[in-house]
């Protein structure tokens, strides 16, 4: 998801609750939870006793790497914090050009009480949040960004925590990307349209929003500071979410 900013993030900012609801300092919020009749986490809680136990040093680590490879600010979060909406996928269906024309784009994407089930899965997560300022290499920059993070959650599943998933920010950036190394072409129109398979399919990943993910939200219980951009030249920031376990 993409915003503007005008401070650094406070990360002294508002604190996720354990208890399934989402509330800001100015407000108590809505519990989406409760509202869209999803299922307490307690439905995916079953042990496995072959199960890896996260540690918090695991997830550290993580972040660290994500920093060092070009994140701006990678943190855990808890993934109660994380916010669904109904409204959200109506924002992509109505004021979004890529709407019903990708894979990764709703309506083919998980519909906000789905991804709300699936999140309840998890009991870790990370919040990845990338600065992208107007320069002529904005769009290389983002999308060698977004890559890392695949690549990154390729490398927590082969450490052995098999649920790593990561969403990405904005429509499928296979659309345009160019990576002559590998002799992949641009997608200039999404398979999904001729009804063919993905081209990428290893490696798509839907957005936060495409999935009903209120990321304003989300980014806010978790300490950033997040607001709508202006101007295209301002600041554009972007947060991309790892569920882990």
């Amino acid at each position: 998801m993409r915003s503007g900013r005008r401070n650094a993030p406070s990360w002294d900012g508002l604190v996720p609750m354990l208890d399934g609801r989402c509330r800001p300092t100015w407000a108590f919020a809505w519990d989406y939870r409760l509202a869209l009749g999803a299922p307490s986490s307690e439905a995916c809680s079953q042990s496995n006793p072959g199960e890896i136990k996260m540690k918090d040093v695991d997830l550290q680590t993580y972040c660290d790497r994500a920093v060092e490879r070009g994140a701006h600010h990678a943190k855990e979060i808890s993934p109660n914090s994380v916010v669904t909406a109904a409204w959200v996928r109506m924002k992509c269906q109505f004021g979004c050009p890529n709407y019903g024309r990708s894979f990764c784009c709703p309506p083919h994407t998980p519909t906000p009480e789905e991804t709300r089930r699936i999140i309840d899965c998890y009991h870790h997560a990370i919040l990845f949040h990338f600065e992208s300022p107007k320069t002529p290499d904005r769009r290389k920059r983002m999308k060698e960004f977004l890559e890392m993070l695949i690549d990154l959650e390729g490398e927590i599943f082969k450490d052995g925590y098999y649920k790593a998933f990561v969403f990405l920010e904005g429509p499928c950036h296979y659309h345009t990307i160019l990576r002559q190394q590998d002799e992949i072409t641009p997608c200039t129109e999404c398979a999904k349209i001729k009804g063919d398979s993905c081209r990428f399919g290893m490696k798509a990943r839907p957005s936060m929003e495409g999935c009903g993910i209120d990321v304003y939200q989300t980014a806010r219980n978790n300490g950033f500071f997040i607001q709508p951009l202006r101007e295209e030249t301002e600041t554009q920031n972007l947060y991309c979410l790892m569920l882990v376990d």
